[in-house]
């Protein structure tokens, strides 16, 4: 998949989606709902998916890309609370990155960032819900958003990376316009292409979306 460069609008959706989330999270605070996610039992099934790409039999490396005010490490702390695990969050939202340090300022090997791209390498990163709502932008510039998006990531993983995104509805539905849905046989085989990468699906765990799992190769 290729689409043509918008970066001028690029710096548009960017301000855009981070008006949203801070917005989000003044309205509902340090909750799922404050990340646009409607609970945390279905928050958490995300962060199952996305993290069964990682190895936890060694101290690992991990980069959570919209990481909110850092749902993933309470998440972290309760499934894999023996393990070593250095954690850099980053998102676009300055409002999120605060919220975060607040919360987790008092553990080691915790790190926040605000930003698009990624400030460091490490073993692996994840991103839960970053493609799912695209407001009333074109899905043109959304995925060159997410084009751009997935590339960062691939260029700040060692061994891979994962994401999610939200399926197509059948036919005699009508979905919210201001989401974005794409078959999951687009965006892997993107990755396959783009990134020489191994990349699995995973769908079928209760909601109507699916998990990539990008390994390098």
């Amino acid at each position: 998949m290729t689409a043509p460069p918008l970066q001028g609008s690029m710096e548009q959706l960017l301000s855009s989606v981070e008006q949203y989330y801070t917005q989000k999270l003044i309205t509902h605070g340090a909750t799922p709902l404050g990340v646009d996610w409607s609970c945390v039992p279905t928050q958490e099934m995300r962060f199952v998916q996305l993290l069964k790409l990682c190895n936890f039999s060694s101290p690992l490396t991990l980069n959570d890309v919209g990481c909110g005010y850092g749902a993933l490490l309470a998440f972290l702390a309760k499934r894999y609370r023996v393990k070593t695990i250095d954690y850099l969050g980053m998102d676009l939202s300055p409002a999120m990155v605060t919220q975060a340090r607040l919360l987790w300022s008092k553990r080691a090997h915790i790190a926040f960032a605000v930003g698009s791209k990624c400030p460091r390498v490490a073993d692996y990163s994840v991103a839960s819900g970053i493609f799912n709502v695209k407001l009333n932008q074109a899905d043109e510039l959304w995925e060159q958003f997410i084009i751009q998006t997935l590339a960062d990531m691939s260029t700040s993983s060692r061994h891979g990376f994962a994401v999610n995104f939200l399926a197509p509805l059948p036919p005699a539905i009508s979905g919210i316009p201001e989401l974005y849905r794409a078959p999951a046989d687009i965006w892997a085989a993107h990755c396959e292409r783009t990134f020489r990468a191994k990349v699995e699906v995973i769908a079928d765990y209760g909601m109507r979306e699916y998990t990539l799992l990008i390994r390098k190769t």
